[in-house]
């Protein structure tokens, strides 16, 4: 399934938790990576330097989304989605398994695909696996992954093994259509496809989904169907039960997750990339994380707070503007506080992803994920007393 330049190397590792370089024709991705959303080809809020600029490497871009607006033959004749949206390093672009479960009120499943009915128009689309690879491939992204159907949690163990084998059938059709699509020489050079496995919570589903989807030998693999209910304990012991049976030598992307604490902990399991809309979309709410905890500037407590958002940051948002004036631009509804927030945001999941590849290759990885917690626990204490 995997041709150059598409590769991985485990450069360290401490305990479980690794720090590699997955190579793309895009470039290098440093894992373990997070990597900022940009569903409709825009990470919203910043600009693609900025992204660059706070550390990241690769990012996300959805493939429902596109295909309803602007349209991936618009994107292909228009050069691809790295030169339609002005990003030139790696991109991965999600299958459309996740609006399977935020859509569920505009789309039926079958064993052909998904019927969505669109948010837009509601004209009706069916996303089959076939049409989502060729859709990717339109987009030219350099890592593409298979059609899934993603599950809320929690879901009767009937409906879990029904979604996890329909997921099976389409991971085959996937390879099949990728295979079809590099024949045909429509495909990016090195362009990857990673598996997804699904079954919810239940351990033997895991593990019969990531058995059989290591028997097709994708380039790498995610674990898709969790942070969608079911609470930290049973999504790591969920982790703990399903990575054993997963190639360890390929990249591991535990899709859709999440908060710093989630993080740490996927990372000390072994999980090697990461996604989510947290940073921007707490940034909108006036929310920011620092290295001094979560922050809430909508709070009164911040009005006449001269500091700056967080000193410890090497952010020029994080560093440069007061908690009073942000206070005041969420306040008001003024853009410029979700811009600033949400690049400040941007910013903080890189510094905190560079500083566990450092501890891992520096094999501290326990000490560095003790004394983040510690010094959390402490902040909120302080907090609590102030």
């Amino acid at each position: 399934m995997t041709d150059s330049p598409f590769s991985f190397t485990i450069e360290a590792t401490s305990g479980a938790a690794r720090t590699g370089r997955i190579s793309t024709s895009s470039g290098f991705v440093r894992t373990p990576a997070f990597m900022p959303v940009g569903t409709a080809a825009s990470v919203k809020a910043l600009y693609p330097d900025q992204v660059r600029a706070a550390g990241a490497d690769v990012i996300l871009a959805n493939t429902y989304h596109l295909m309803l607006r602007p349209g991936p033959e618009r994107i292909a004749r228009l050069g691809g989605l790295h030169t339609f949206m002005g990003w030139h390093g790696p991109i991965l672009t999600d299958s459309g398994g996740f609006q399977v479960m935020s859509l569920a009120k505009l789309r039926s499943v079958s064993k052909d695909g998904v019927t969505f009915q669109s948010h837009l128009d509601g004209a009706l689309h069916l996303l089959t696996p076939e049409r989502a690879i060729e859709i990717q491939c339109l987009l030219a992204s350099d890592i593409m992954m298979q059609l899934d159907e993603c599950l809320a949690l929690p879901a009767e163990r009937t409906e879990v093994r029904r979604a996890m084998e329909l997921s099976l059938a389409w991971a085959e059709r996937s390879t099949r259509a990728f295979c079809a699509q590099r024949a045909a020489g429509l495909a990016r050079p090195g362009q990857a496809l990673f598996g997804i496995v699904q079954g919810g919570t239940d351990p033997q589903l895991r593990r019969r989904s990531a058995e059989a989807l290591a028997a097709m030998d994708f380039a790498g693999y995610a674990v898709g169907g969790l942070a969608v209910g079911e609470g930290q304990e049973l999504m790591l012991r969920t982790l703990e039960d399903t990575l054993p049976f997963i190639p360890s030598a390929k990249p591991r992307y535990l899709m859709g997750v999440g908060t710093p604490a989630d993080l740490i902990e996927a990372v000390a399991r072994g999980l090697d990339m990461f996604d989510c809309v947290m940073p921007t979309r707490a940034g909108r709410h006036g929310h920011a994380f620092t290295w001094n905890g979560r922050l809430n500037l909508r709070n009164a407590r911040h009005a006449d707070d001269p500091r700056p958002l967080d000193p410890a940051s090497a952010c020029p948002a994080a560093r440069t503007f007061s908690r009073a004036y942000l206070h005041h631009l969420v306040k008001s509804g003024e853009y410029l506080g979700s811009m600033i927030l949400s690049w400040a945001n941007t910013w903080f999941y890189q510094e905190l992803m560079a500083a566990m590849r450092a501890a891992i290759a520096e094999d501290r990885f326990a000490a560095f994920a003790q004394e983040y917690k510690a010094h959390l626990d402490a902040m909120e204490t302080e907090t609590a007393r102030g």
